[in-house]
């Protein structure tokens, strides 16, 4: 690995080129070849950077990276994704599988608890990741960027958590794609949608759902108020009350009112549900609010790529992989026990795990893609909720584990 890289720390322009560069190919690879769709294109955004600063064309820390992705891109996206998260939506139209999805949350939270009992001293910044973790395991990439800039965690860390999350996601989703042919499964669940066998709905609903979707210059300009907004009220809000509560007291419920409450993204979310759920109506018309976000998305991905090294994933990835896999396999049970218990569907139960462990996007994906169409906009629906209760559950988990 170079000393010195090629293109130096200062130079802002060039290192936005190839960030926002390298972000447009990842998006547009994910969506045209089926090697980088089943990484993810955050995926691809990710090893770009990794193998740029290894081979010392980037350089590892920047004030691009520091300053201007983790400071503004990151707070900006996080309101984007959460426009559509209107809380009377989701209860009215979710059913009962939100139920189920709140039990696997909960698995989710026990199975952090699990694998960090068998990991403590073993990984580093492990409250962290814990944290970041359940933040993803309940919400989605979001909750995971939220988590990692609350708690400080290093760049590699991060990384390595990444590739082992991504990893292990795939393989888990497999999994969930073959269960519904499984005998034993069948045997033990009802499963009227797979008995509805509309082979042929899927793919005209697969093409509507994913079509091109028309955004004009109005929307852009509104979804960049409504982010810039939230994210200012929330930092002088959460600025507040960190100041009110400072850490380091002798009072343990002191440092926790401090520690959640005066979060800035713990705040960002709830102010940007509560506008969903108020102004639920107009933002229905507004268009561009999940791509802008999602491509936000794609350059923090490519940052937090910049100042990990290969040696050190290796090193840590496969640790990470068994901690993620302690926490997907708790939260599967939970939802397949409990599904069982109250006699949920087999694709309630598949489409609940789906949600918690890969969000909204990758549940709705595989409802359609298993011709489930009725339960496409339900999934949908409970997936987005997670990333509100995500940012909660994750910084609980962080602050009491000491991260």
């Amino acid at each position: 690995m170079f000393h010195t890289p090629l293109i130096s720390a200062d130079n802002i322009w060039a290192l936005m080129a190839i960030t926002c560069g390298w972000a447009a190919f990842s998006i547009y690879a994910e969506q045209t070849w089926k090697w980088a769709s089943r990484l993810s294109g955050v995926v691809v955004a990710l090893l770009g950077a990794l193998i740029l600063t290894n081979l010392g064309i980037i350089p590892t820390n920047s004030v691009f990276f520091d300053d201007i992705i983790w400071g503004y891109v990151v707070p900006m996206a996080i309101p984007l994704l959460l426009l559509n998260c209107d809380i009377r939506k989701i209860g009215r139209e979710s059913g009962r599988i939100l139920i189920l999805f709140l039990i696997g949350s909960v698995g989710t939270v026990f199975g952090a608890f699990l694998a960090y009992f068998f990991f403590n001293g073993k990984i580093a910044e492990l409250p962290g990741v814990a944290a970041m973790m359940t933040g993803t395991y309940i919400g989605g990439t979001v909750n995971l960027i939220a988590m990692a800039d609350v708690f400080r965690v290093s760049g590699e860390t991060v990384s390595a958590a990444v590739v082992a999350d991504n990893l292990l996601m795939t393989l888990y989703f497999f999994v969930l794609i073959m269960l519904p042919g499984v005998r034993f499964f069948q045997e033990k669940f009802p499963h009227p949608h797979i008995d509805e066998g509309k082979e042929k709905e899927v793919a005209a609903q697969a093409e509507h759902y994913w079509c091109k979707k028309p955004i004009s210059l109005c929307d852009i300009a509104i979804n960049f108020a409504i982010s810039v907004i939230v994210v200012w009220v929330s930092t002088e809000i959460a600025g507040k009350i960190s100041a009110a509560f400072p850490a380091n007291q002798d009072s343990f419920f002191k440092d926790m009112i401090g520690g959640l409450f005066g979060n800035k993204y713990l705040i960002l979310t709830t102010i940007s549900m509560i506008i969903a759920t108020v102004f639920s109506r107009p933002l229905e018309k507004l268009g561009g609010s999940q791509e802008i976000g999602t491509y936000l998305i794609h350059l923090f991905f490519f940052a937090i790529g910049a100042p990990a090294s290969i040696q050190a994933i290796f090193l840590n990835a496969p640790l990470m992989l068994v901690f993620c896999a302690i926490m997907v396999i708790v939260n599967m049970l939970f939802c397949f026990v409990f599904g069982k218990i109250f006699r949920f569907s087999l694709e309630d139960c598949i489409l609940a795990s789906n949600a918690c462990i890969g969000g909204p996007t990758t549940a709705a994906a595989m409802a359609i893609s298993k011709g489930w169409i009725k339960l496409v906009g339900p999934i949908m629906l409970v997936g987005t909720l997670g990333y509100v209760i995500g940012t909660y559950f994750g910084t609980f988990i962080g602050n009491f584990l000491g991260a």
